[in-house]
Protein backbone atom coordinates (compact mmCIF):
# COMPACT_ATOMS: atom_id res chain seq x y z
CA UNK A 1 0.00 0.00 0.00
CA UNK A 2 1.24 3.76 -0.56
CA UNK A 3 1.97 5.61 2.29
CA UNK A 4 3.33 9.04 3.56
CA UNK A 5 6.25 8.41 5.12
CA UNK A 6 6.28 11.93 6.66
CA UNK A 7 3.99 14.46 7.89
CA UNK A 8 3.13 17.81 6.70
CA UNK A 9 4.83 20.59 8.63
CA UNK A 10 4.19 24.47 8.15
CA UNK A 11 3.35 27.66 8.80
CA UNK A 12 0.64 30.27 7.29
CA UNK A 13 2.43 32.98 5.23
CA UNK A 14 -0.73 34.79 3.91
CA UNK A 15 -4.38 34.06 3.12
CA UNK A 16 -4.75 30.42 2.77
CA UNK A 17 -1.43 29.96 1.97
CA UNK A 18 1.21 27.37 3.79
CA UNK A 19 5.11 27.06 3.09
CA UNK A 20 6.27 23.62 3.77
CA UNK A 21 8.75 23.63 6.62
CA UNK A 22 10.02 20.07 6.69
CA UNK A 23 10.57 17.84 3.77
CA UNK A 24 7.49 15.56 2.87
CA UNK A 25 7.07 12.32 1.24
CA UNK A 26 4.59 10.18 -0.64
CA UNK A 27 5.16 6.76 -1.90
CA UNK A 28 4.06 6.05 -4.97
CA UNK A 29 2.14 2.31 -5.29
CA UNK A 30 3.61 0.02 -2.41
CA UNK A 31 5.89 1.21 -0.16
CA UNK A 32 8.61 0.74 -0.18
CA UNK A 33 8.48 2.43 -2.95
CA UNK A 34 10.83 3.92 -6.03
CA UNK A 35 8.70 6.27 -6.74
CA UNK A 36 9.13 8.60 -4.00
CA UNK A 37 7.39 11.88 -4.58
CA UNK A 38 9.31 14.64 -2.20
CA UNK A 39 8.34 18.17 -1.59
CA UNK A 40 10.76 20.05 -0.59
CA UNK A 41 11.21 22.70 2.36
CA UNK A 42 10.00 25.99 1.05
CA UNK A 43 7.42 24.81 -1.30
CA UNK A 44 3.98 26.93 -1.05
CA UNK A 45 0.42 25.36 -1.38
CA UNK A 46 -2.72 26.41 -0.50
CA UNK A 47 -3.90 22.84 0.32
CA UNK A 48 -6.95 21.96 -2.26
CA UNK A 49 -8.46 24.57 -4.31
CA UNK A 50 -11.79 24.44 -3.31
CA UNK A 51 -13.73 27.49 -5.00
CA UNK A 52 -15.24 29.32 -1.54
CA UNK A 53 -18.88 28.82 -2.09
CA UNK A 54 -18.27 24.95 -1.42
CA UNK A 55 -16.51 25.53 2.25
CA UNK A 56 -18.93 24.35 4.13
CA UNK A 57 -19.18 21.31 2.47
CA UNK A 58 -15.16 20.67 1.15
CA UNK A 59 -12.62 22.57 3.68
CA UNK A 60 -9.64 23.47 1.79
CA UNK A 61 -7.89 21.60 4.67
CA UNK A 62 -9.25 18.87 6.09
CA UNK A 63 -8.05 15.09 6.47
CA UNK A 64 -7.12 15.29 2.27
CA UNK A 65 -4.67 18.10 2.62
CA UNK A 66 -1.67 16.16 2.73
CA UNK A 67 -3.02 14.52 -0.64
CA UNK A 68 -3.71 18.22 -1.80
CA UNK A 69 -0.07 19.36 -1.10
CA UNK A 70 1.10 16.41 -2.95
CA UNK A 71 -0.80 17.13 -6.07
CA UNK A 72 -0.03 20.54 -6.08
CA UNK A 73 3.46 19.85 -5.79
CA UNK A 74 3.11 17.28 -8.66
CA UNK A 75 0.91 20.27 -11.24
CA UNK A 76 3.69 22.90 -10.17
CA UNK A 77 6.64 20.73 -10.85
CA UNK A 78 4.89 18.60 -14.43
CA UNK A 79 7.31 16.09 -13.50
CA UNK A 80 4.17 13.95 -14.38
CA UNK A 81 1.26 14.28 -16.90
CA UNK A 82 -1.95 15.76 -15.61
CA UNK A 83 -3.59 12.53 -15.76
CA UNK A 84 -0.99 10.53 -13.69
CA UNK A 85 -0.96 13.64 -11.03
CA UNK A 86 -4.91 13.36 -10.61
CA UNK A 87 -4.48 9.81 -10.18
CA UNK A 88 -1.68 10.17 -7.84
CA UNK A 89 -3.90 12.11 -6.05
CA UNK A 90 -6.50 9.99 -5.96
CA UNK A 91 -4.60 7.29 -4.84
CA UNK A 92 -3.40 9.82 -1.84
CA UNK A 93 -6.69 9.96 -1.02
CA UNK A 94 -7.84 6.24 -0.39
CA UNK A 95 -4.06 6.12 1.39
CA UNK A 96 -5.99 8.82 4.47
CA UNK A 97 -8.75 7.25 4.25
CA UNK A 98 -11.27 10.06 2.93
CA UNK A 99 -14.87 9.16 2.71
CA UNK A 100 -16.07 7.98 -0.72
CA UNK A 101 -18.78 11.31 -1.20
CA UNK A 102 -15.37 13.72 -0.72
CA UNK A 103 -12.57 12.02 -2.50
CA UNK A 104 -14.51 11.38 -5.55
CA UNK A 105 -15.55 14.86 -5.33
CA UNK A 106 -12.45 16.13 -4.89
CA UNK A 107 -10.98 14.20 -7.29
CA UNK A 108 -13.41 14.63 -10.24
CA UNK A 109 -13.21 18.62 -9.29
CA UNK A 110 -9.51 18.36 -10.30
CA UNK A 111 -9.97 16.06 -13.02
CA UNK A 112 -13.06 18.81 -14.46
CA UNK A 113 -11.30 21.97 -13.24
CA UNK A 114 -7.69 21.79 -13.16
CA UNK A 115 -6.80 21.53 -16.98
CA UNK A 116 -6.92 25.59 -16.83
CA UNK A 117 -4.04 25.88 -14.21
CA UNK A 118 -2.16 22.76 -15.95
CA UNK A 119 -2.10 24.64 -18.68
CA UNK A 120 -0.91 28.02 -17.56
CA UNK A 121 1.90 26.46 -15.62
CA UNK A 122 2.70 24.53 -18.99
CA UNK A 123 3.37 27.96 -20.78
CA UNK A 124 5.42 29.47 -18.05
CA UNK A 125 7.87 26.99 -18.27
CA UNK A 126 8.78 27.80 -22.54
Amino acid sequence: MSQFTTNFKGELIGKNLWKNIEQFQYHVGCYPSKEVITVPIGYITNFASVPRIFWAIISPIDNHAKAAVIHDYLYDTGYYTRKRSDEIFLEALNVLDVKPWKKYCLFYGVRLGSWYKWRQLRRMEL
